[in-house]
């Protein structure tokens, strides 16, 4: 029995950038447009679901601090923040973050010389409320593919992995 030809096939990888695709590793670039689609679909998710809990008006990294200031429901710093999310500009975290205790999601304070920020009330109700959007919306149907979540998992670590070789690879242009 022969294998019908995929539908592809003889097309070359998908990807946004075909001139960067031309060099030593194509399924990089394809990693990169996987990434590209996938970060603007989280971050409309993330707008579209926080509005469904009832916090309209979020951008993408209000979102994400939120979050991120309420796991495990420790206060946390600024620079803890922005290691955790990868981010330089500490100026657009500090903004999110005015943001969110005008809100009165998060409530800010001091450690030492360190702003803080700990999750209020409100914004761990916000928090429950996306989560349970999150899995009536997204993960119940994400479960339906019959996906490996070890495989998930692995997956995850890598992409984390390759962000470490984008951060030294800027690093370097950056010192060019």
């Amino acid at each position: 029995m022969t294998k019908a030809p995929s539908p592809t096939a003889g097309i070359g990888p998908v990807v946004s950038s075909a001139h960067l695709a031309a060099g030593a590793m194509p399924a990089l670039s394809e990693i990169e447009f996987a990434v590209t689609m996938m970060v603007n679909a989280y971050h409309r998710w993330m707008v579209r679901a926080m509005t469904a809990a009832g916090e309209p008006g979020m951008a993408p990294l209000d979102v994400m601090v939120l979050h991120s200031v309420n796991h495990r429901g420790r206060p946390k710093t600024l620079a803890d923040i922005c290691l955790v999310l990868n981010i330089e500009d500490t100026h657009t975290v500090t903004y999110s973050l005015r943001k969110l205790e005008k809100s009165g999601l998060v409530k800010t304070g001091k450690r030492g010389k360190e702003k803080t920020a700990e999750i209020t009330a409100k914004g761990e109700e916000a928090c429950l409320e996306y989560r349970r959007i999150r899995e009536a919306l997204l993960v119940g149907p994400v479960k339906t593919l019959g996906l490996d979540e070890a495989e998930l998992s692995r997956l995850a670590a890598v992409m984390r992995s390759v962000s470490g070789h984008y951060d030294q690879a800027a690093r370097s242009a950056a010192a060019m």
